[in-house]
């Protein structure tokens, strides 16, 4: 009896085998990140199936490998062979929004801009906004660790998770964190969790942190003639600003969003800032960033403090992935570097592209120094294919030389495994894999991934 017939009789959820299903799911977006070929999807409707069938592979040493959307670019959630993938999307109910505690419940199923339209309705708000936000869920984010562009003064998505609720893989049921916004009982099992790809553990549920609906924002749009000018404005305005948001695309990422988007965008600057401010006092401290900019020779400057205009700016930054998708295949980076470094990894990404022959478009979150420089490529082309590996290969580990991380938000995966032992010691690895063992003492959540 095939693992998919066995599973159908003991779960609420579907199970699937057809090899076309099973194709669509084994692997995340991930270019040139592997996969292997799953024998059954789980689609599970409640927690129970995920006990279910972590239970059922646990008996059997069957790998399981948990996914969400599917939206991850580290290939987290890359399938390997004989696994079951376990679908959680399908447990996508927001349980509760406490407007007293300012806290919402989850199953890891719910899409980040579906809890943050719901809860700004009752005058909160959710504040980690991946670019995903859209199409990415909680769970998926929560595992990641996923920022985006409000990190630079909200956190990332573990300093807003409170408590989770999760399944071992022998199905074992625990309970970390608690709903209070103090906790110091044990150790933080549940900042464990977070950020360990489907390695420990299986979320089924998720209290998450809100907070009260920020003022009306004041945005600011910059050009600049060098990277190296709008990188030294971006240090100024980070240290000398209340600042929500600090993004940075370069001359090609400029150029790829004209063409896609005719906004009317300066295509000869080598480089555009965007800066936003929802401080109390939002259109002051815009107002000291427009200053800023001049003094580091901004060619243009805008700005406004009117909300819907200020979306209207930010329509360039959002559309600078899918540009870059258009002009061919991308290997989207992900890096992060102290922001006294980001001058030369800006260099240092022109440099690769030169090197390589290869067009690689500079975008992100410079304000806490998290770079997204995307490799355009053809992936049928061997050549073109070994030059975006080698490209990829000397911007990772630039990072690390400049004292920063391979991974900023996507996570490691199977993507960029080989490259943590350039930022990782052999002793700090070790305690990992005995974490991993004392969670997963057969090895059988997401082999092969994260560390």
């Amino acid at each position: 009896m095939s693992v998919a017939t066995t599973l159908k009789a003991q779960l609420q959820g579907s199970v699937e085998d057809d090899p076309d299903v099973l194709a669509a799911y084994a692997s995340d977006q991930t270019a040139l990140a592997t996969h292997g070929t799953p024998v059954a999807l789980v689609r599970a409707k409640h927690a129970d199936d995920v006990v279910a069938t972590l239970r059922f592979a646990y008996r059997h040493q069957i790998p399981v490998v948990t996914r969400g959307a599917g939206t991850g670019l580290a290939g987290s959630a890359n399938a390997v062979d004989g696994a079951i993938v376990l679908s959680v999307a399908a447990l996508n109910r927001i349980l509760t929004i406490d407007t007293v505690s300012r806290l919402a419940v989850v199953e890891p199923g719910v899409i980040n801009g579906a809890l943050a339209a719901a809860v700004k309705r009752q005058g909160l708000y959710y504040a980690p906004d991946p670019a995903s936000r859209e199409i990415s869920t909680i769970g998926g984010n929560i595992a990641t660790n996923a920022g985006g562009a409000c990190c630079l003064k909200y956190g990332v998505t573990g300093d807003h998770v409170l408590a989770l609720k999760a399944v071992l893989p022998d199905g074992t049921q625990i309970v970390t964190g608690s709903k209070s916004r103090k906790d110091v009982a044990g150790l933080d099992l549940k900042r464990l969790l977070v950020g360990s790809e489907g390695t420990l553990a299986v979320i089924v549920e998720a209290t998450l942190r809100l907070r009260s609906l920020p003022p009306p924002p004041a945005t600011l749009v910059a050009f600049f003639p060098t990277l190296d000018t709008a990188a030294r404005a971006i240090v100024a305005m980070e240290n000398a600003a209340d600042l929500s948001l600090l993004e940075m695309m370069d001359r090609v990422t400029i150029q790829a969003v004209e063409a896609l988007t005719a906004l009317g965008l300066d295509t000869h600057a080598a480089a555009m800032v965007l800066v936003q401010s929802d401080a109390a006092n939002a259109a002051a401290v815009i107002q000291s960033c427009e200053a800023i900019a001049n003094q580091h020779a901004a060619t243009e400057v805008y700005w406004t403090a009117d909300p819907d205009e200020g979306r209207q700016f930010l329509t360039a930054r959002s559309a600078a992935l899918p540009a870059l998708e258009k002009m061919g295949t991308t290997l989207l980076d992900d890096v992060a570097v102290p922001k006294s470094r980001l001058v030369d990894m800006f260099a240092r990404c022109e440099a690769a592209a030169s090197r390589h022959q290869v067009v690689i478009g500079t975008f992100g979150h410079a304000g806490d120094g998290n770079l997204h420089p995307t490799i355009v490529f053809d992936p049928a082309d061997q050549q073109s294919r070994h030059r975006a590996y080698a490209a990829f290969d000397e911007i990772v580990k630039a990072a690390v030389e400049f004292g920063g991380s391979i991974s900023g938000e996507h996570g490691v995966g199977n993507l960029k495994l080989g490259y943590l032992s350039h930022m990782i010691g052999d002793p700090e690895r070790e305690l990992m894999r005995r974490i991993k063992t004392c969670f997963d003492p057969t090895g059988i959540l997401n082999p092969g991934k994260a560390y």
